[in-house]
């Protein structure tokens, strides 16, 4: 649990380094920025259990780049399917779910910078010896994944761990990323792939329910899409960057990936 003096310190962080940075970041004006999630990505973002509003690293990042911008983020919710396509014809102006940077992507919207490097791990449940790594894992046809289709979980199944068919029937598609794990909570699926940040958010929120088996199965940026040729592309990259050099982004993994419990 975290005290209270913690969060306060990590507040007073990210406060104190917004107001040394605003001076020299471009100035919105109080420009709308209409940001849209999925709030399906357990830290990044999410639904609050107590309040049943989204939270996350990537709401608090994306609102701290509004303040440091002197613009208000006005928050929307799509699906993971239609997410992108809708940043792509400006129905958003930024959108982000723990967003893989890729060439197929970035041919159809503009991405940041990268605001998180993280590689995939197999999460299991926590009572889980019938495999240890991918390649255990990869030799019983009996195991089935659980993920979600076009996501980057996805792709590093098919790919990485099993034989390159995406039709491969050991994969048991689910609409959000949260039923991917729900289902492996149930015992309908035997492993979910999931970078080590988001891994570490579940395996917090809880406790005695999953763990991580295997090494890591590559390295993945993200960021987050904006609409092709956005004049929001150099202003949010500015801010991306100063949270980078003093620390927010730092203060942010801490809060989310570690201190976090539901």
């Amino acid at each position: 649990m975290v005290s209270l003096l913690s969060r306060l310190m990590v507040i007073a962080a990210i406060s104190i380094s917004s107001a040394s940075f605003a001076d020299s970041l471009p100035d919105l004006k109080g420009r709308t920025i209409l940001a849209v999630t999925e709030n399906a990505y357990t830290p990044l973002n999410f639904v609050d259990p107590a309040t049943g509003e989204g939270i996350g690293w990537e709401y608090d990042a994306m609102n701290e780049i509004g303040k440091r911008l002197n613009a208000k983020i006005e928050w929307h919710l799509s699906s993971w399917d239609a997410m992108i396509q809708a940043v792509k014809q400006a129905q958003y102006d930024v959108g982000m779910d723990g967003i893989t940077i890729n060439e197929e992507r970035a041919q159809q919207i503009d991405f940041t910078v990268p605001y998180l490097t993280s590689q995939q791990f197999m999460l299991v449940r926590a009572d889980e010896k019938r495999f240890t790594d991918a390649e255990s894992f990869a030799a019983n046809d009996d195991f089935q994944f659980g993920a979600q289709a076009g996501t980057t979980n996805f792709y590093v199944a098919v790919y990485d761990v099993l034989d390159g068919n995406e039709d491969n029937p050991r994969i048991t598609l689910l609409d959000t990323f949260g039923l991917s794990v729900q289902a492996l909570k149930s015992g309908d699926v035997d492993s979910v792939l999931m970078d080590a940040a988001s891994a570490r958010g579940y395996i917090g929120a809880n406790p005695g329910s999953f763990k991580i088996t295997g090494g890591p199965l590559g390295s993945e940026d993200f960021g987050f899409i904006l609409t092709p040729g956005s004049d929001l592309l150099k202003p949010i990259n500015a801010a991306i960057n100063s949270m980078k050099k003093d620390g927010t982004l730092d203060a942010l993994n801490k809060k989310w990936f570690f201190d976090y419990n539901q």
